[in-house]
């Protein structure tokens, strides 16, 4: 399941989500079967150190998530 903003979507197996640089985002796997996710960035900067994690289930330390 892909929350994109305000919109939900789900997405199955060959499918995609775009998602714009500036908008909120969450992945998970409502499913069974194990999830590979294949991330893509585009644009003239590629870096890591833009990302805002906010809500994180998973209690990630700021250092984790580098």
């Amino acid at each position: 399941m892909a929350s994109i903003g305000r919109e939900e979507k789900l997405v199955r197996e060959n499918e995609s989500a775009y998602i714009f640089a500036t908008q909120w985002h969450r992945l998970e796997n409502p499913g069974m079967v194990p999830l590979e996710i294949v991330e893509v960035q585009i644009g003239t900067y590629l870096g890591e150190d833009d990302i805002i994690r906010t809500d994180d289930v998973h209690h990630r330390a700021a250092e984790e998530t580098k």
